[in-house]
């Protein structure tokens, strides 16, 4: 299999579900995100080399009921009525497209949909800059982090997906998902 099972595509999605069963609420927010119909198997997070990140839109097209597919996959969920729930997957792509990429995970409660996502985008930027020997400071701001990737012109380009939702007012399981879904064809 080896060089096979290393995917060519990928593509985000979001979603979001809410009722009374957590399971059910999990569920829904695959619907929402248009992966219901399809077996998930969790992976870690490379970005793979020369893989190529395409639209949503296009993305499903690639997809059958029943297959199994491999994703990056955060999520959350909540019970509590108005509390903030939100999943975000953020990615860094290498500048040299014959090396691997990152891709980062994070749930959190009460942060809003830019502050998951920015800290997703750094979690995976943080993560690739260690590998590509570009300095990196923890303690700087993420817009002196951005100046930094763009100096070293290691770093080509960030992004996230990011899903937030407040708990139901009536008590109802909400959950969010964010995913990275591998594309092999």
């Amino acid at each position: 299999m080896g060089k096979s099972m290393v995917p060519k595509r990928l593509f985000f999605t979001k979603g979001v579900g809410k009722h009374k069963e957590r399971l059910t609420s999990f569920e829904l927010a695959l619907r929402d995100a248009g992966i219901a119909a399809q077996n998930l198997v969790r992976v870690s997070s490379i970005f793979p080399p020369q893989a190529k990140l395409i639209g949503r839109k296009e993305g499903l097209k690639y997809l059958s009921p029943g297959e199994v597919v491999f994703a990056v996959v955060a999520e959350n969920s909540t019970r509590e009525p108005h509390r903030l729930v939100v999943s975000s997957i953020g990615v860094a792509i290498p500048s040299d497209r014959n090396t691997y990429g990152y891709l980062s995970e994070h749930h959190s409660f009460g942060e809003t949909e830019e502050q998951a996502g920015e800290y997703a985008e750094e979690l995976a930027a943080e993560m690739l800059a260690t590998t590509l020997d570009v300095d990196f400071d923890p303690d700087k701001s993420w817009d002196e982090k951005k100046e930094i990737y763009r100096i070293s012109n290691k770093i080509v380009r960030t992004a996230n997906v990011t899903q937030s939702a407040i708990g139901d007012k009536r008590g109802l399981w909400t959950t969010t998902i964010a995913a990275a879904i591998l594309i092999f064809e």
